[in-house]
């Protein structure tokens, strides 16, 4: 199976960004599945109804969050039902919405995609990796099972996302992290078979402080005053994921590549097998 994850949307030049380039994407990679982090798309807090139902129509499948999933106070009251918007799996228990969806891809096979929240220098959840655990005992990847499963670890530290991805070693298709806005260069399989990338990076203006204006960001920095609200800068987007593609017997990666569209970065566009 093909899979592609695209990173942390921010503000309407990430939104614009990754409808623009979905068609070429869609066209060169022809992925089973496109999951976006959508957490920052509502002019850099959170997302809502009607960005979600944007990015589906432009062929987004799944939209996965982060620490800023209630910053729109209206998804608490709709993320019910939004099936295919999911928020952290380890907030509280009655928390609304949900923090995986089970999708049926091409040809009857399943796709998982979890979403969780890392604890380091971050609002303390839930156990993440017991969260996680808790779902793969009910959704088993390969045969008899799941096809592919995608885990979108939204956190800070890396050190934190390393050790989700060598947990989840061998039981899931992906492990890639959000929430730093700057992709990293890791992009691996680990020993078992699971894909791996520490950070898959932002969709947005690089021209910026992690995808907001820079001199707000600057002066709020430096001069330690109080200034406006942080708000998306707003030049030309890059689009950044990742793309892998799985075995089809046993549903773990046999290759990962970076995405990287558009703006200020090095451009990187996969071809698929």
């Amino acid at each position: 199976m093909r899979l592609l994850f695209l990173g942390d949307v921010v503000g309407r030049t990430g939104r614009d960004a990754v409808i623009a380039y979905m068609p070429r994407i869609k066209a060169e990679l022809d992925p089973d599945i496109v999951v976006v982090n959508a957490e920052n798309a509502a002019g850099g807090y959170g997302v809502t109804v009607k960005i979600a139902a944007e990015f589906f129509e432009a062929g987004v499948d799944v939209l996965t969050l982060g620490n800023h999933t209630w910053d729109q106070k209206e998804l608490v009251g709709t993320i019910d039902q939004q099936p295919r918007v999911i928020r952290p799996l380890n907030y509280p228990e009655g928390t609304p919405g949900r923090g995986f969806v089970l999708l049926q891809a091409r040809g009857g096979r399943k796709i998982l995609v979890v979403n969780a929240l890392a604890r380091l220098f971050m609002e303390p959840q839930d156990d993440p990796f017991a969260a996680i655990d808790r779902v793969l005992r009910a959704h088993r990847l390969g045969p008899g099972g799941v096809d592919a499963i995608l885990v979108d670890f939204h956190g800070e530290a890396t050190s934190e996302k390393m050790i989700m991805g060598h947990f989840l070693d061998g039981r899931v298709s992906l492990v890639v992290g959000t929430h730093s806005h700057v992709p990293t260069a890791d992009h691996m399989i680990l020993p078992g078979g699971t894909a791996y990338m520490t950070d898959a990076g932002m969709c947005g203006d690089y021209d910026s402080a992690i995808g907001m204006k820079k001199e707000i960001a600057v002066a709020k920095m430096v001069r330690k005053l109080p200034t406006e609200r942080l708000s998306p800068a707003e030049g030309e987007g890059t689009v950044c994921g990742v793309y892998v593609e799985t075995d089809d017997r046993s549903g773990l990666a046999t290759r990962i590549e970076p995405l990287r569209l558009g703006g200020r970065l090095s451009q990187h566009m996969p071809t698929r097998s």
